[in-house]
C-alpha cells in the first residue's frame, strides 16, 4: 500500500493534543498522536506521500447538506436577488433596476427571473399590474424564498403558459409551471451546477442530498458521463419518476454510475405547503385567517401518502416527507407508523410536543434547516402567534433522542452548512436577540448533524472526506457563520485548497 497523503499537526475535536492523519486510496488509515507516523515510517513502498502541515488547524469530517435543490440553487446564484423587498412596490423597484443593469437584464424573449421575496409579511399582496408598471412587455417571474409560490407580470404569465387573475401563483398553481424556468440547454445547466459545487467545496462541503424536481436518474447519469467529480450526491426521486427507478430495481444507496459518487437517494413527497405561502398544514388557523384554507393545505393527503410510501419502502427506498405545519408532521409520522418505512421528515418545522417523542420512538430522522427559523421568525411570530415555542425545537428534539440532520433547502437558504450550524447554536442573526433561546444547541451536536454520521474525532476506515478549518468552531470567539475553510478533501483528493 502507498500512502497518498499525510496531514500533520491537526487539531481534531474529541482528541487531546495534535494528531497526524494518514490517507491511503481515498480512506483514512490512521489517526495518531502527532509525530508517531514519522517514527513508524510513513510509507511502506513507492513514492513518499504528499505531506501537508496543518500547523494546529482544525480537521473535521467533510460537511453535508441533507436537503438541496441543486440545479435551482445553481441558477439562483445568477438570478436577481429580491429578498430585501418589503412590499410589492419595493420588489418592483428592484426589478426596474435589474432590467436596467446589463448584468441581469434578460436576452430578448427571455424572462427576468428573480428570487427570494417573502410576501406573507407584506401589508398588501403582490399583483401582476405592479410588475407591469416597470416591466411592460418584458416577462418577469419572481420566485418566492420558500419556492412554494411565484409572482409574475402579465407577460411573465404568458411565458409560463398560465392564466391567473392576480399573478401570485401558489402551490399547485405554480409547481407545474416552474420547469419553464429551468429549460436551459443541458451543457449550460451542468456548467452552472459544477460551479455551484466548487463554491460548496470552498465551504467544506463534500456531499448533498439533491431533491431537485426532475428526472434525477437521467440528469445525474448524464453528469457522471461528463466527468462529474465535485461532490457526493444522493439523488432523490419524485413520484412522477418512480417507475423508472423501481423498474431498474434501484434501492437507496445504490450507485447510479461508476465511482460511487452519485447514489440513489430517497423518495421525496411534499405533503403540505409552507409558512410564507400560508399553506403549511396546521391544527390551528393562521392569525386572522378564515375560510377553507385557514389552517393551510395538504398537497398529498394520507390516503395517497400511505400507499405511496409503502410502495417505495417495499422497493428499498427511504422516504423523505416534506412536512412543515404541525398537522402535516403528525400525519407524516402516522404514515411512517402505518407503513414501517424508514427515512426522514423534511423541515419538521412546527411540532406538537407529543410528536417530538414519536419521532424518537419511530426512528424517523428530523431533517431540518435551522436557518429557516431565522428567515421565518418575524412572519412566524405573526402567523403562528402563541405557537412559536414549538417552531424547530432542536434542544427538545435532541433531549428526546431524535436524530437530527441539517440542510439548507438551497436555494431557500444558501448552500453553506456553517449558516445552519450558527443558526442552531445561536438562534440569532444580524445582531438580534436569540429567538426562543431555550432551543439552542451546542456546537458539537450541531456539527454532528452536519457531517452525515462521520465521527468528529475521525477514525481509521472512514472515507477521507475532510475539511481543514482556519478557526476552531469550539472557540467562543469564532464567528460560526464565517468559519474559514482552508481545504476540502473528497475521497482523499483536494476539491478546495488554500493551504
Amino acid at each position: 500500500m502507498t500512502v497518498s497523503l499525510l496531514l500533520t499537526g491537526a487539531h481534531v475535536i474529541g482528541r487531546d493534543g495534535l494528531v497526524d492523519v494518514r490517507v491511503d486510496d481515498g480512506a483514512v488509515t490512521a489517526v495518531v498522536p502527532s509525530g508517531a507516523l514519522a517514527t513508524r515510517g510513513a510509507a511502506t513502498e513507492g513514492a513518499a506521500p504528499e505531506h501537508v502541515a496543518l500547523d494546529g488547524r482544525t480537521l473535521v469530517p467533510g460537511l453535508w447538506d441533507q436537503h438541496t435543490h441543486l440545479t435551482q440553487w445553481a441558477m439562483v446564484r445568477r438570478r436577481l436577488d429580491v429578498s430585501a423587498a418589503t412590499s410589492p412596490q419595493h420588489a418592483a423597484a428592484l426589478v426596474r433596476d435589474g432590467l436596467a443593469d446589463p448584468a441581469t437584464a434578460p436576452a430578448p424573449g427571455q424572462p427576468l427571473v428573480g428570487f427570494g421575496f417573502r410576501w406573507a409579511a407584506w401589508a398588501q399582496a403582490p399583483t401582476a399590474d405592479v410588475l407591469d408598471a416597470v416591466a411592460g412587455d418584458v416577462p418577469v417571474v419572481l420566485v418566492s424564498g420558500d419556492l412554494h409560490s411565484a409572482w409574475a407580470s402579465t407577460a411573465g404569465l404568458r411565458f409560463l403558459g398560465v392564466e391567473h387573475p392576480t399573478g401570485l401563483l401558489r402551490e399547485e398553481e405554480w409547481m407545474p409551471a416552474s420547469p419553464r424556468l429551468v429549460a436551459l440547454p443541458d451543457d449550460v445547466t451542468d456548467a452552472l451546477v459544477a460551479d455551484a459545487a466548487r463554491a460548496a467545496a470552498a465551504r467544506g462541503v463534500v456531499g448533498v442530498v439533491d431533491l431537485e424536481v426532475a428526472d434525477n436518474l437521467t440528469v445525474w447519469r448524464r453528469r457522471l458521463a461528463r466527468g462529474w467529480d465535485g461532490l457526493r450526491v444522493r439523488a432523490g426521486v419524485w413520484e412522477q419518476h418512480l417507475d423508472a427507478v423501481l423498474g431498474e430495481g434501484l434501492r437507496t444507496g445504490d450507485p447510479l454510475g461508476p465511482g460511487g459518487l452519485v447514489t440513489q437517494g430517497p423518495l421525496k413527497v411534499i405533503s403540505d405547503g409552507s409558512l410564507n405561502t400560508r399553506t403549511a398544514c396546521c391544527f390551528d388557523p393562521y392569525a386572522d385567517a378564515t375560510g377553507a384554507d385557514a389552517r393551510g393545505v395538504l398537497n398529498v393527503a394520507p390516503e395517497r401518502l400511505v400507499p405511496l410510501m409503502a410502495r417505495g419502502h417495499a422497493a428499498g427506498l427511504r422516504c423523505a416527507i416534506h412536512a412543515i405545519g404541525d398537522r402535516a408532521n403528525a400525519l407524516a409520522l402516522d404514515a411512517f407508523a402505518a407503513t414501517g418505512a424508514r427515512g426522514s421528515v423534511e423541515h419538521a418545522q412546527l411540532l406538537r410536543w407529543q410528536d417530538v417523542e414519536r419521532f424518537a420512538a419511530l426512528g424517523v430522522v428530523a431533517s431540518v434547516q435551522p436557518e429557516h427559523a431565522m428567515d421565518d421568525r418575524d412572519v412566524a411570530d405573526r402567523l403562528w402567534a402563541g405557537r412559536t415555542d414549538r417552531n424547530m425545537p432542536l434542544a427538545t428534539m435532541l433531549d428526546a433522542g431524535v436524530q437530527l440532520v441539517f440542510g439548507s433547502d438551497a436555494p431557500v437558504a444558501p448552500l453553506d452548512p456553517w449558516q445552519a450550524v450558527a443558526a442552531a447554536v445561536t438562534r440569532s442573526r444580524d445582531g438580534r436577540a436569540p429567538w426562543h433561546p431555550e432551543q439552542r444547541i451546542g456546537v458539537v451536536p450541531a456539527l454532528e448533524a452536519s457531517v452525515d454520521g462521520a465521527p468528529l474525532a475521525l477514525a481509521a476506515g472512514m472515507p477521507a472526506d475532510l475539511a481543514v478549518l482556519d478557526a476552531d468552531p469550539l472557540d467562543p470567539a469564532t464567528d460560526l457563520r464565517a468559519v474559514p475553510v482552508a481545504g476540502t478533501l473528497l475521497a482523499g483528493r483536494w476539491t478546495h485548497r488554500e493551504l
